[in-house]
């Protein structure tokens, strides 16, 4: 089966999912009113030194995903249990990578298809929960995933599988409004968690193997309104307050033809904001279509990281980390911003763990280059990274131009590490400033690629490529390590059998945790890696830990649930997750206040 077939089953097949799903789907009444108090603009700049909640994706704007919370340490987790766990009930078990949020007793959590929940942060009590009714037809690439909410004033937010944009109250779950972000039927849909910066809500889209084109766009957060948007691929006008504003780039400087008109670039992934800089980051994605030959030229901005005035949308610098991409290596993960101390002087810098398998650092000021090293094994699409910060390409792993083959159907097949599904996908990394390490949850794996010739339709799939993906090592895919952004070192390195796909958590107490699709909620010493605590779950986790304070205790939360990408892409290396149940829950964990005497 040629590989847009495969992809259209795929989309297809969820699709039919979905649309049976709806029938029974239906807003709930609140079982409860949630009590409250609002989030302020200072609550969600606050987010990361505030321990008794988490307002943000990412633990604070940054997405550093650190908290300072001690009482659960390399000493006492051996003590934690569950406290409770929260179905999220029906049959719609796939693709749970929600990270969940806390404020005043009520915790708010995504599941998949759309859907959201307030429960009692305590106890796991329902308080109410909402269903969006899904169309049929909806495309969404890579499983019917929802990756979290936002939180401010009385409203949560969050986005659905068919490009809408939610506000609810966050009392009731009442709809307040819903705006469309596009059109569904042309490949646009919407699984990032959304970011408030300046009374503003801030969002891009999904949708790059349909050749979208990305963009970054602000709202109003109270009316929805839009007031900026700004498209990624250079040739595309921006808008400022409902009125033109700028072009991004100039026409044809770095693609040919019209290929700019559905150039990709999908800006899936949601982005950080640093309240020093005053500036939005955001990743762009994979170029429309995969087959590179198509499209001679650096192909900007995609394969990149931007940085954004928040007030106007203007792009401030862009660095791209694959220049004319020809393995679907996205440059959509998350740019981390943290303070880097290199030859005795402290650099406003930025982290990143690219999809090629280069951990980048950046001065975040300006976008200037400042390192790059190799995070998995085996790389072979480049030889390294130059002074310049541009690969230096190996021509002899570029996915040959089917036009020069023989029959003009299938170019030149080439096995490339690491693979399309990235040396780090999704899954958010984090970083310590107690350790002063970055924690990246990985993936060794490598694919044989094969260029297709292929035009754009609207709605279709837009790839022009086929591969099967495959692992490197017998003994395991996944790989979380801890890398040293000052000289770009692996600290340490915890092998797991099958491929990671969830977040990553650490705290002041020496922890990391982070979730396996076996089913683990795992905790790890922050300096060494040993393995110091595990509890099964039922069911794989693909979700982002959270940590919070409540009652004079220090709380552990994850959403369980096995899919995403892998089970759906996977290929060979699919395998090492069969028989994983899938799942749709929360679990809570806390220490028990004191231990029975014998």
């Amino acid at each position: 089966m040629r590989v847009r077939d495969r992809f259209l089953a795929a989309a297809g097949m969820a699709s039919l999912l979905v649309a049976s799903a709806a029938l029974s789907v239906q807003a709930r009444e609140p079982e409860k009113a949630a009590a409250s108090a609002g989030v302020s603009e200072q609550d969600i700049l606050n987010d990361a030194k505030t321990p008794e909640d988490v307002v943000t994706y990412g633990l604070g704007t940054q997405g550093q995903r650190y908290s300072g919370l001690k009482a659960i340490n390399k000493e006492t987790v051996k003590g934690l249990v569950p406290a409770y766990s929260f179905s999220f009930g029906g049959e719609k078990q796939r693709g749970q990578e929600s990270q969940p949020l806390v404020k005043d007793g009520v915790l708010y959590v995504t599941g998949s298809y759309s859907r959201i929940y307030a429960i009692n942060s305590r106890t796991g009590e329902k308080l109410w929960e909402y269903d969006a009714r899904l169309p049929e037809g909806i495309l969404p690439c890579c499983d019917v995933v929802n990756r979290g909410a936002a939180l401010y004033k009385d409203k949560v937010y969050f986005g659905t599988l068919d490009a809408k944009l939610m506000a609810l109250d966050a009392k009731t779950g009442k709809v307040v409004w819903r705006k469309e972000i596009d059109d569904f039927k042309s490949g646009y849909s919407y699984t990032a968690a959304p970011l408030i910066v300046k009374g503003k809500i801030i969002t891009g889209v999904s949708g790059g193997e349909f050749g979208i084109v990305g963009r970054v766009e602000a709202r109003d957060a109270e009316t929805g309104e839009v007031v900026w948007k700004r498209p990624v691929i250079e040739g595309h006008m921006g808008e400022l307050n409902g009125k033109p504003s700028t072009m991004t780039g100039k026409v044809n400087e770095s693609w040919p033809g019209d290929m700019w008109k559905y150039g990709g670039g999908a800006t899936w992934l949601g982005g950080t904001y640093d309240p020093e800089t005053d500036l939005l980051y955001f990743g762009t994605g994979n170029p429309g279509p995969w087959n590179s030959a198509l499209r001679p030229g650096d192909n900007k901005w995609s394969a990149s990281r931007i940085a954004l005035n928040p007030d106007n949308g203007e792009i401030v610098w862009g660095f791209q980390t694959t220049p004319h991409d020809g393995w679907d290596f996205d440059g959509v993960n998350e740019f981390v911003p943290f303070e880097l101390n290199k030859g005795g002087k402290t650099i406003k810098a930025g982290g990143t763990a690219d999809r090629n398998g280069f951990f980048y650092v950046l001065d975040r000021t300006n976008g200037k280059f400042i390192s790059a090293t190799p995070f998995v094994e085996k790389i072979n699409w480049a030889k390294g990274i130059g002074e310049d910060g541009r690969p230096i390409y190996d021509p002899e792993f570029r996915p040959g131009d089917p036009a020069k083959s023989e029959d003009g159907k299938k170019g030149k097949s080439v096995f490339a590490v690491p693979s399309f599904l990235g040396g780090k996908n999704w899954m958010p990394i984090g970083y310590n400033p107690d350790t002063k390490l970055f924690y990246v949850p990985s993936n060794e794996w490598g694919m044989d690629i094969w260029n297709e010739p292929v035009n754009y339709k609207k709605g279709a799939a837009y790839l022009g490529a086929g591969f099967t993906i495959k692992p490197l090592f017998e003994d395991h895919i996944g790989s979380l390590k801890a890398i040293d952004p000052a000289t770009g070192k692996v600290v340490w390195n915890y092998k797991n059998k099958a491929p990671l796909w969830g977040g990553v958590l650490s705290t002041a107490g020496g922890l990391v945790f982070t979730g396996t699709p076996e089913g683990f909620l795992k905790a790890f010493d922050a300096k060494t890696g040993e393995e110091v605590w595990k509890f099964q779950v039922g069911t794989g986790i693909v979700g982002s830990p959270i940590t919070w304070e409540q009652d004079g205790e220090q709380w552990i939360g994850i959403t369980a649930g096995w899919g995403g990408a892998v089970p759906l892409w996977g290929g060979e290396v699919a395998k090492s997750t069969a028989g994983i149940n899938q799942g749709g829950s929360f679990w809570a964990f806390k220490l028990p206040k004191k231990v029975a005497a014998r």
